[in-house]
């Protein structure tokens, strides 16, 4: 795995600042995630038809989060077994609006790294919004300043239910539920998908059944990505299928 030291030196300066912070303050989170998936599908795009795992760790101070995270393919479908294709650092900043009860927002940059791929690393900028409403509605708003030039917008909503059943006495398994919809301008879908034309990308729906074992957070989930372009669909950027639906699990713990 010849680009493991992509992600390690990522996970090194990570855990060198969140001890460099835990010095200064004890409101420092550590957080490690691994996640395997069926496929990986981002934004619509098929980038995996096979099994992957999906590493990261993050660390956050006062709103404040440093993160890490990888795609690493298990199969040779894309040439890349046992390599990562992808590698994204980002830095992101999350408040309460001030004076607006109810209103959150969020912004950051993304910088995307995919050694070992034909694809040039690219960074993104973005601002984000959050009610705390009813099915908490969210809609972030992505600038592409590097390759892309363009934008890409996420209007999401999610539902929690803490119990839904117990996988032992005192164990829960809740529930939550999630769905969001895509949009991008013609100069983001011409990068991306060969396209020209401002459309709603992909509709996406997840299910997911988090409970806890051995102090991790076990997270089994089915996910449904569907493209809603017909000139997308018609594209074959990253195959001729047009729906995709995949199962995952995984795991998180904070520190």
């Amino acid at each position: 795995m010849k680009h493991l030291r992509y992600l390690m030196v990522g996970l090194g300066v990570l855990a060198f600042l969140a001890g460099q912070m835990t010095l200064a303050s004890d409101g420092v989170d550590l957080e490690v995630t691994t996640d395997f998936f069926s496929k990986y599908v981002w934004r619509g795009q098929n980038l995996d038809d096979d099994p992957v795992f999906q590493p990261g760790v993050a660390i956050s101070h006062k709103g404040l989060t440093a993160s890490v995270w990888g795609n690493l393919e298990l199969t040779n479908i894309n040439g890349n077994s046992g390599d990562f294709s992808e590698l994204d650092y980002s830095l992101d900043y999350s408040a309460a609006v001030p004076g607006l009860k109810g209103l959150g927002y969020s912004v950051g940059v993304l910088y995307y790294d995919f050694p070992g791929t034909a694809l040039k690393d690219t960074t993104e900028v973005y601002l984000g919004l959050n009610w705390h409403l009813p099915l908490s509605p969210s809609v972030t708003v992505y600038h592409d300043v590097d390759e892309a030039d363009g934008c890409y917008v996420s209007l999401a909503f999610s539902h929690s239910i803490e119990k839904i059943a117990e996988v032992s006495p005192g164990v829960p398994v809740g529930l939550e539920m999630g769905a969001s919809l895509g949009w991008a301008n013609g100069t983001y879908n011409r990068y991306c998908w060969g396209t020209d034309q401002t459309e709603f990308n992909d509709l996406a729906f997840s299910l997911s059944f988090p409970f806890e074992a051995a102090g991790w957070t076990v997270t089994p989930s089915l996910n449904y990505v569907t493209l809603l372009s017909d000139d997308i669909r018609a594209t074959d950027a990253c195959g001729t299928a047009s729906d995709f639906f995949y199962a995952g699990v995984g795991l998180a713990k904070k520190f």
